[in-house]
């Protein structure tokens, strides 16, 4: 039996080799990548990225990163590309093609179907002078020194060098097309990832959700308004309409402390001044680290004529699903 101490040396060489294979990309990178961006940018269709095997597994990985980054992609399967799929694919398109010798069978196929459609052609691949280099428009080089099994067969190292140049592209599009946090979390709606990328406008109460009070609304009136908006809380306008307070159950609980008259009280007497706002545009993250950092569990949200937009309270950024 194998010690449990020469295993672990052998899985520390194979991420060193692995480490190793994607340093060495950053050295091979040239204007090429820098083309690949620009003909990604510049196309009008979608990004077909396919492969087979190995390959086409690290392809369906860079589609689904490029899609969810502000590239639309799909996925290709070379095989199935043979029988049916390139119908998917249009003059408008840009395909990727992935093959670590450049001379997978099934991907050398499909390339005279492709070129005949128009698509234009970029490749990753180690074979830099191989048959499926020679016929793209642009070649990425993810060639390796050695693959991490120690057969030197199994594609390791070769399927890491395909993802992190597939990660490179998909960020430097990223950069060029300014995509923002507020675009990423429109495209991950779900999980906990997509939760967290909310904008304060997705989980924020409005209309008539929101508790509302003129400044001379008796204290009666004001205990109705908080009690059936169930808020803990309610805001305070002028009589314009604008936001000058709000008033919370701490504010009602220190007043009857000093005046046991509170009922004789309006709601301008006991309002705290210039409330904590949030824009709506604001993640939700961003929300809870404001009620965090300032103690509190209720931010307003004003619009630009500075009255009442919404509410949001410390339970609603954190409810899951929400």
């Amino acid at each position: 039996m194998l010690s449990a101490k020469y295993l672990l040396k052998k899985a520390r060489e194979v991420l060193k080799i692995e480490a190793e294979a994607v340093t060495g990309l950053s050295k091979s990178l040239n204007a090429d990548f820098i083309r690949a961006v620009d003909l990604i940018i510049k196309c009008r269709g979608r990004i077909i990225v396919t492969g087979i095997g190995k390959s086409g597994i690290i392809a369906r990985k860079i589609a689904a990163t490029l899609a969810s980054t502000g590239t639309p992609s799909v996925f290709l399967h070379s095989t199935e590309g043979l029988h049916g799929d390139l119908g998917a694919v249009t003059k408008w398109d840009v395909v990727i093609a992935l093959s670590q010798s450049g001379e997978s069978k099934e991907v050398l196929e499909i390339l005279p179907v492709i070129k005949k459609i128009g698509a234009k052609l970029i490749v990753f691949t180690g074979g830099i002078n191989s048959s499926l280099a020679k016929n793209s428009e642009l070649c990425l080089d993810v060639s390796i020194k050695k693959e991490a099994c120690p057969l030197n067969l199994a594609p390791t190292a070769s399927c890491v060098a395909q993802m992190a140049m597939g990660d490179a592209l998909a960020v430097a599009l990223l950069l060029r097309r300014g995509f923002k946090s507020e675009d990423y979390a429109l495209l991950h709606p779900g999980g906990s990832l997509g939760r967290k990328l909310k904008t304060v406008e997705d989980v924020m109460r409005r209309g008539r959700e929101i508790p509302v009070v003129s400044e001379n609304m008796s204290m009666g009136k004001v205990i109705l308004e908080m009690t059936s908006k169930k808020m803990g809380c309610t805001c305070v306008v002028n009589a314009a309409g604008r936001l000058t307070g709000i008033i919370t159950d701490q504010n009602l609980r220190n007043q009857l402390q000093k005046d046991r008259n509170i009922m004789k009280r309006k709601a301008v007497d006991i309002m705290t001044k210039n409330p904590k706002t949030i824009a709506k545009e604001a993640l939700v993250d961003t929300a809870v680290s404001m009620t965090q950092e300032k103690s509190i569990s209720t931010l307003l949200i004003a619009d630009k004529a500075g009255k009442p937009l919404g509410i949001v309270h410390l339970h609603d950024l954190l409810k899951p699903g929400r």
